[in-house]
């Protein structure tokens, strides 16, 4: 193959990105559920003929970064048997390369002059899919079963004829199907423009310039990681997270990651980590492998491409049985938050290890459960309590976000307006505000998360679902303080109710009330610029008695500014208390 124009390999990166995100803006449009037209709880990506990702610019990091296992799952299925006009569809995280049973895959076949060039893709979580519990977090599973319908890859349309008997199936399986069905033809469209696009591009560069530009591709996100792995000391760097229950029982629950860093190479070890538990933290392997990407990209340089290509020298062992690669019929919902979430973590502390400046604090995990009901047609509406997320971890240079969606999505997914879900929704919401003193204290402060208040007012189910409540789960770094633990309370007939962390409820009409986890601070809060504090205290994130306790800023007594002198002596004695020995 001749050599690749760098300027026209940047052009075709950027124009494959350019479709990625296209396909998600008409989902956005197109789509029946909040949960996707209000919170972008989908992801759009492209792959070559071979199921290798080579653009994941739309959406969350742990729907695309597993994406290829999806598309291969395809291909192993029906290799040699994909027309122009065909549709595939799978969800099923042990045999189609899926990250967990909610997230549904279609996957669009691309042709240039006959020849199978790429996949335009959409990874979206659905509504629901039957199962044990509305909205398809059943706490109470113990196997997959319980969890909703399982999809194998399967010939949706065939050659441009929608299978309907299938479509029925699909449709008899939940418990929103008008959601489902509208969902459905948004994810057909999405696909469908996106599958254009490329294949105009395959059509311009020729099918066998296409496939050099998609290896070129890859290779360009090889070298990349590479030549920032080359920066780091070669070594071996350790981490730890743990659950403190099994979703039925406390118990503590290790996972464990040796990271082993050679040259230009990691390699990623998840033994030590605990069996695979009863409850639906268990994780897929797809789902695994997207979470290890997800935090080894997003520790180095943001300007790294997002393909497959990047994770070329990192190789990644999972032993099965683990809670990291469950064998079937574990049940698995909750993977892509739990132990999705710990997976990250723990990448980031072993890089972290290697390379101290770029540290990422902990972001406090989530804690929010989902509401649903009955609508006076008899329908089921099912309502994510979006408003109760934690707070991010901060990093050098910059405080942690005060609410983010959960940490697997960095950023990708939006918090929903209040006023749009009391329309939406039996629901008023009381209260959706900024902790005070949640985030982790430091030069950079963790942030703060939330203080959510939302009065039901029907009967409902509560799919309670929340990690560490009640401690600290987002770790300070560099000398900070960790954030704020979490709370969830249901208050029922002027009682208030705390639930365990994973339960499945059924109450009267109540008030949900949420205090959601802070992230953790970076550095040394005495360093922390004093403007800054008393920023924070007029914004109501950090209280006069935090800002002299943590921080060692001492307001004047209108608390309109610091007391430069008192500031100073109190800073002073806060360092050579530090100093003593214990």
């Amino acid at each position: 193959m001749h050599e690749l124009d760098p300027i026209q390999l940047a052009l075709v990166q950027a124009r494959l990105d350019h479709i990625a995100r296209q396909m998600g803006w008409v989902m956005i449009r197109t789509s029946r559920s909040p949960i996707f037209n209000q919170s972008h709880d989908f992801s759009c990506f492209i792959t070559d003929a071979q199921g290798v990702l080579v653009s994941q610019a739309d959406g969350i990091p742990i729907h695309t970064g597993g994406g290829g296992f999806a598309v291969r799952a395809v291909l192993k299925v029906f290799g040699g048997r994909i027309d122009e006009g065909d549709v595939f569809l799978l969800n099923d995280p042990y045999v189609a390369g899926g990250n967990h049973l909610p997230d549904w895959v279609i996957a669009r076949p691309v042709f240039a002059a006959g020849q199978l060039v790429a996949f335009a893709c959409n990874r979206a979580h659905q509504s629901d899919i039957g199962g044990g519990a509305a909205g398809t977090y059943n706490p109470a599973a113990t196997e997959i079963f319980h969890e909703g319908i399982r999809l194998p890859a399967l010939r949706l349309i065939e050659r441009g004829s929608t299978r309907e008997d299938l479509w029925q199936l699909l449709m008899l399986n939940s418990r929103c199907p008008e959601l489902i069905d509208g969902d459905l033809r948004a994810m057909l469209g999405a696909t469908q423009i996106g599958a254009e696009q490329v294949a105009e591009l395959a059509t311009e560069l020729g099918p066998e310039g296409v496939v050099g530009y998609f290896e070129g591709i890859l290779d360009h996100a090889d070298r990349c990681l590479r030549s920032a792995l080359g920066a780091l000391p070669d070594g071996i760097y350790l981490a730890e997270e743990h659950f403190d229950n099994d979703c039925f029982d406390d118990m503590i629950v290790p996972l464990r990651l040796k990271l082993t860093k050679a040259g230009t190479t990691l390699a990623v070890d998840f033994t030590g980590t605990a069996p695979q538990i009863r409850g639906f933290k268990n994780s897929s392997l797809a789902n695994t492998y997207s979470a290890v990407y997800a935090g080894i990209a997003s520790f180095f340089d943001s300007s790294l491409p997002r393909n497959e290509g990047l994770f070329r020298s990192v190789r990644i062992e999972a032993p099965e049985g683990t809670v990291v690669n469950a064998r079937a019929p574990a049940p698995l919902t909750m993977c892509t938050v739990f132990p999705a979430h710990e997976i990250m973590h723990m990448v980031w502390k072993a890089l972290g290890q290697a390379l101290p400046q770029n540290a990422v604090a902990g972001w406090g995990k989530n804690c929010f459960p989902i509401t649903s009901g009955k609508d006076a047609s008899g329908g089921t509406w099912i309502m994510y309590n979006w408003g109760g997320n934690a707070g991010a971890g901060a990093v050098a240079g910059r405080d942690g976000f005060n609410q983010m969606g959960p940490m697997i999505t960095l950023g990708g997914l939006v918090i929903p307006n209040a006023e749009t879900y009391e329309q939406l929704y039996p629901v008023n919401i009381q209260k959706q505000e900024f902790r005070i003193d949640g985030g982790g204290a430091g030069q950079w402060r963790g942030g703060t998360g939330i203080d959510y208040a939302a009065e039901v007012t029907t009967k409902a189910e509560y799919s309670f679902r929340a990690e560490g409540l009640d401690r600290s789960t987002g770790a300070g770094v560099a000398g900070a303080h960790g954030g704020a633990g979490s709370h969830v309370e249901l208050v029922v007939d002027g009682k208030t109710l705390v639930p365990p962390s994973f339960a499945l409820w059924h109450e009267a009409p109540g008030l949900l009330r949420i205090r959601s986890a802070g992230g953790g601070g970076f550095g040394d809060p005495l360093v922390r610029a004093v403007a800054d504090v008393v920023r924070d205290v007029r914004d109501e994130v950090v209280s006069q008695q935090a800002a002299a306790e943590l921080y060692g800023v001492v307001l004047q007594a209108d608390g309109a500014a610091a007391d430069l002198q008192a500031t100073q002596i109190r800073r002073s004695a806060l360092r050579d208390a530090a100093r003593r020995p214990a």
